[in-house]
């Protein structure tokens, strides 16, 4: 039999995914094939994952739910058979993914079977239903160690063509030292205030670290890097709110370092091999030990703890994320 395999990720956070590539890796050295990807659009993967060699090619669902969820089965099913995949594996427990590969008559449907998916899926062996309380990562090694599948790495690794771009964002291309602040996020109670970023900012241009920031940013919060420019007075800082993934890339490989909310793009500077920094307070950071970020925590932190108030993270001081990162710089030297 031919092999062709193709891997569905549901989940629409940026983080999420990335968090992920080791697993998609593995499958494709398991089989020894380039490996086809099937994921939502909001994650632009098309234009963060064209370099990675073991992605042949990406596809789009947006895995609706109500009166479009069938839509998408059959979206799903037409792309199933246009390919003829001999192996669809699925890194999550959605049921969607495995209906459609069903009634494609898939051979190999491979999920972690928790809950309803179990019915649709070809294999016998299934995470237990308890196993919704890992996180993502610790999933999906359970799901490849039941499928005899070999992890070689545990963390997130993204190649890049950065000259090209560069190319495609001279915009962004400046002359002296750069970094990046992350400063908004997909949930508001994980953004550190703007005001902090300022200070932070100031403190760190006294020691001559930088001569521009990259403010990551993206365009539904386009106010909060505006907000930053228009209280510093400065014009140091460099917007990147109107850019899409690819712009954003550009400016966190060429950035030094990344300081950020817990985000995607923390997740995707420390992917893209760029000392990053995390700035956490209202999440657990064990959700995160499988990634390459340092983090940064008020005093007194307790992990395993979820705080869904915007306020808590004022108890991570300015002066804390400063002297953390000077302490780590002068290290590096």
């Amino acid at each position: 039999m031919i092999k062709n395999i193709c891997v569905v990720y549901t989940h629409h956070k940026l983080g999420d995914l990335i968090w992920q590539l080791p697993y998609i890796k593995a499958i494709s050295d398991h089989h020894k094939l380039e490996i086809d990807l099937i994921v939502r659009e909001k994650t632009q993967a098309k234009n963060i994952f064209r370099d990675l060699k073991y992605i042949k090619s990406i596809n789009y669902n947006n895995f609706r739910k109500g009166i479009f969820y069938w839509v998408d089965v059959f979206k799903l099913m037409k792309i199933f058979f246009q390919n003829k995949y001999s192996h669809v594996y699925i890194l999550d427990k959605v049921n969607k993914p495995a209906i459609a590969a069903k009634l494609s008559g898939i051979k190999n449907i491979i999920g972690p079977g928790i809950g309803n998916q179990k019915k649709w899926l070809t294999v016998n062996n299934f995470l237990k239903d308890d196993d919704w309380n890992l996180n993502y990562s610790e999933q999906s090694q359970k799901l490849l160690k039941l499928n005899n599948i070999k992890l070689n790495n545990l963390y997130p690794n993204i190649d890049i063509d950065i000259d090209r771009l560069n190319s495609q964002h001279q915009d962004l291309m400046r002359e002296g030292k750069k970094i990046a602040f992350g400063v908004d996020s997909f949930e508001d109670y994980k953004m550190w205030y703007e005001e902090n970023f300022i200070e932070l900012a100031d403190l760190l241009y006294e020691k001559k670290i930088f001569d521009y920031i990259y403010l990551i940013c993206g365009t539904d919060k386009s106010y909060i890097s505006k907000k930053i420019i228009e209280l510093s007075n400065k014009n140091y800082f460099i917007d990147c709110s109107n850019k899409d993934l690819t712009g954003i890339i550009a400016a966190i490989k060429n950035s030094n370092f990344f300081v950020g909310n817990n985000s995607g793009p923390l997740n995707l500077a420390s992917a893209l091999g760029v000392k990053s920094f995390g700035l956490i307070a209202n999440d657990a950071i064990s959700e995160l030990k499988y990634t390459k970020i340092n983090f940064i925590l008020p005093d007194n932190y307790k992990d395993n703890t979820w705080i869904r108030d915007r306020n808590n993270m004022k108890t991570l001081t300015t002066k804390k994320v400063f002297e953390t990162l000077i302490e780590s710089l002068q290290n590096e030297s």
